[in-house]
């Protein structure tokens, strides 16, 4: 009976440490998310970015197989707008109620749920979304450079499905829905 006792707790110990689990919290200062907005019937838009409060992958055996990142909707900020008053008035406008209500939405989070890899770097992440309340799934193709600590990713989100409904009455200048998001993730 105490070899079967021990032969269990054996078992039960190797398939615990086969499957530890690592947080790695990600270095904010070194991530970026940037966002990218355009026209329905015309090339321009805007562009610019927004903060991570904080962020982790959960890497299990070695690969990435998960993680969660709070993103800061008050941080966001226009790039291409070179006078101060015009940027100033396109993120007041970014952060009210048409597109992010950010009084009442601060923040967003992104909680990865599965992960397929196709070879050792490049994968199809499985994550939901939440932004302005709502929770949505979402898939994206990410490439992680372990020489450098970093997943890289881009995808394109409809903006609509979160309640960011904001539609411009003017057909030349009216907003697509789809917004693109460019990511890199840094240990």
């Amino acid at each position: 009976m105490k070899k079967f006792t021990l032969f269990i707790t054996l078992i039960f110990l190797s398939s615990t440490i086969t499957e530890a689990q690592e947080k790695l919290v990600i270095n904010t200062a070194k991530s970026e998310l940037r966002w990218f907005g355009e026209y329905s019937f015309y090339f321009g838009g805007h562009h610019g970015t927004i903060s991570i409060l904080e962020g982790y992958f959960i890497k299990t055996e070695d690969v990435i197989t998960g993680g969660e990142f709070i993103i800061d909707m008050n941080s966001i900020t226009c790039l291409d707008i070179e006078d101060e008053e015009g940027n100033a008035s396109l993120v007041d406008h970014l952060k009210n109620e048409d597109f992010f209500e950010v009084e009442n939405f601060p923040t967003a989070k992104l909680v990865i749920t599965n992960v397929e890899y196709h070879d050792s770097t490049n994968m199809k992440v499985d994550a939901n979304l939440t932004i302005k309340g709502v929770t949505l799934p979402i898939s994206f193709q990410a490439e992680v450079d372990y020489a450098k600590q970093q997943m890289i990713t881009k995808f394109k989100i409809d903006r609509q499905r979160w309640g960011v409904d904001y539609n411009s009455k003017l057909r030349d200048g009216a907003i697509a829905d789809g917004i693109g998001f460019e990511v890199t993730l840094s240990l």
